[in-house]
């Protein structure tokens, strides 16, 4: 929601710090076994400051959990994550205290059962965390995406309780920060080629094979990672104690360098048969599940990027003067500003709309690649638009918008490219036709 208007009386950070607290405090009954907390004076910050209606904020915030939930991430992210985004991204590193944070607040488990340590949660919950962290740091939103999402997640949905009782404590309070090993150097898109091995050898498998472009590769302790056992995809958890895994040195990116990257490299690498996931050639299924929500999460980062970029390019636009009168006043900047804020909503509402019908037993793969793939280019399009606007300004790194724009393209190409996507929708359109 762009942030257009004057909020209320009560202050926006007052009103936000509320929700905080009381989210807190959910939070630390669900994990006492409390009663749940009546939050029926709760007050919601962002709808204060925007130009939403009833009905639609019914769709991003469909229940007070959820709007609390946004409220939380929101004020945190405003009051601790922008202020380090520049910082991280000269430096390319992430910010592992911060990261930690978000284990305190109950986030790195949040589509993970109350039962297990997590939140209890939603991909809606998913959809508005990734939207409101990156409004100011994609980078690091990125790394909470590889840990929570295509760990954490993931990883549930395919250990055993056993496997759930070593691996989740720690993941899901930060301790341990977590990633996914699936592309190679010569197998994205075409995950099926992938060339890395699993050979059973006693109480062991061993790995041999390289992935490559992996988010959270330099400071991860524990990776879900996929080899071919006798051909057929199959899912592992390996960690720093397995002999024979290593990881490569940082690799440069153009963007999201708040989150780093390296490759994960398995040479003879012994991982013991305990930390196989699910059956042996069961990998594939686990990795369609979750991708679901992994590109419905980059499509919200995406609609995270527009929303920030246009609040700063409406709040330029009517400061900065030009010829004795404010820019917005210019029917080429009014097209941009229109333009923007059209196709903002647009993959918006789709987004949110998608990530009702998407759940652990509920699959829906045209509804999510549809979202990235529309949503995806609206990051990097309204980016566009606000340095063209800003003009110097925007290009410059005193603002955040030439970091933003840097950060955007990603999210045409990781979790899918916008070409895989439209491949996956034309071949479900073609069978739901047949039928």
């Amino acid at each position: 929601m762009i942030a257009i208007g004057t909020p209320s009386a009560l202050g926006a950070g007052e009103i936000a710090r509320a929700a905080w607290a009381r989210w807190g405090r959910v939070i630390s009954a669900r994990r006492s076994g409390a009663a749940p907390v009546d939050r029926g004076d709760q007050v919601m910050v962002s709808g204060a400051m925007s130009t939403a209606s009833q009905g639609s904020d019914a769709l991003f915030n469909p229940t007070e959990e959820h709007r609390l939930l946004r409220d939380m991430v929101a004020e945190f992210a405003r009051r601790e994550v922008d202020p380090q985004a520049a910082a991280s991204d000269v430096k390319g590193a992430l910010n592992l205290e911060l990261f930690r944070r978000l284990g305190d607040l109950g986030l790195l488990g949040v589509t993970i059962p109350e039962q297990d340590g997590g939140a209890g949660l939603d991909a809606v919950a998913a959809v508005i965390i990734h939207h409101e962290l990156s409004k100011y740091d994609p980078g690091f939103c990125l790394a909470y995406l590889a840990h929570s999402m295509l760990f954490v997640n993931n990883f549930y949905h395919c250990a055993s309780a056993e496997q759930r009782a070593r691996y989740l404590p720690r993941t899901i309070s930060g301790e341990w920060v977590a990633g996914m090993g699936m592309t190679e150097p010569g197998a994205g898109t075409d995950v099926l080629a992938m060339t890395t091995t699993a050979t059973r050898d006693g109480g062991s498998f061993v790995l041999n094979g390289t992935k490559t472009y992996i988010t959270n590769g330099c400071e991860g302790y524990c990776f879900l990672v996929y080899a071919k056992v006798d051909g057929k995809i199959t899912a592992f958890v390996v960690d720093r104690e397995c002999a024979g895994f290593s990881t490569s040195n940082h690799i440069d990116k153009l963007g999201m360098r708040g989150s780093t990257m390296s490759e994960l490299i398995f040479e003879d690498c012994r991982v013991p048969a305990a930390n196989l996931l699910g059956a042996e050639g069961s990998g594939l299924a686990h990795m369609m599940r979750n991708l679901e929500i992994e590109r419905l999460t980059l499509a919200a980062m995406s609609v995270g990027i527009a929303d920030r970029c246009l609040e700063l390019m409406v709040r330029h636009a009517e400061e900065r003067r030009a010829f004795q009168q404010p820019i917005n006043r210019f029917g080429q900047i009014q097209r941009y500003i229109g333009e923007a804020y059209a196709m903002t909503e647009a993959a918006k509402c789709l987004t949110y709309n998608v990530a009702r019908d998407v759940g652990p037993a509920q699959r829906n793969r045209i509804g999510s690649d549809a979202a990235k793939l529309f949503a995806a280019p609206v990051g990097k399009t309204v980016a566009d638009y606000a340095m063209q606007v800003m003009g110097g300004a925007g290009y410059c790194r005193e603002y955040p918008v030439e970091r933003l724009w840097r950060d955007a393209k990603l999210l045409e190409i990781g979790g899918g490219t916008i070409e895989a996507h439209q491949k996956n929708i034309t071949k479900d359109l073609t069978r739901a036709a047949a039928r």
